[in-house]
């Protein structure tokens, strides 16, 4: 078990490494862009291509946003010819969504205008530093997926709701 006082170091440590490297990473990915294309439409596109095809309820859980904000974004998607809907042959409620060719092409082309950028700064790092680096974001990141009574630490009591 980590002492508290480190882990409150490492916490507000971390605080400051994220909200640097999110701001300005998100600065350096906008200028990627199309002047038309914001980061979440670019953020549906990716996930989307992904998967092959997904809900608008799939993309609202899995970028933890309300199903409005969801639909605006897919409607911009649907209006610039980079999505098609396709309605489920068992279940007309359900609609699928799925990349045009011209989506596709996008979501390409600024992935790979994505990796050279990122490679800039990833490049800095030796391939240990870099494998351990990405182990360790994954396992924050599959943390941070799992139940809410998952959260406690081994040993410490789950919190009761």
């Amino acid at each position: 078990m980590i002492d508290c006082k480190l882990l409150s170091q490492i916490i507000s440590r971390y605080k400051s490494a994220m909200f640097t490297m999110q701001r300005r990473l998100n600065a350096l990915i906008r200028d990627e862009m199309p002047q038309d294309l914001t980061v979440d439409q670019f953020a549906t596109l990716e996930y989307i291509r992904s998967r092959g095809q997904c809900t608008s309820s799939e993309l609202a859980e899995v970028f933890c946003v309300g199903k409005s904000s969801i639909t605006a974004i897919i409607s911009r998607l649907f209006d610039k010819s980079l999505i098609r809907r396709l309605p489920d042959d068992k279940d007309r409620r359900v609609t699928y969504l799925r990349l045009t060719e011209e989506g596709e092409r996008m979501a390409v082309d600024i992935d790979g205008r994505l990796e050279t950028l990122l490679s800039r700064y990833m490049g800095h790092f030796d391939e240990k530093e870099a494998t351990q680096f990405i182990e360790t974001y994954e396992k924050l990141a599959h943390v941070l997926v799992q139940p809410i009574e998952q959260d406690a630490p081994a040993g410490e009591e789950k919190r009761q709701e």
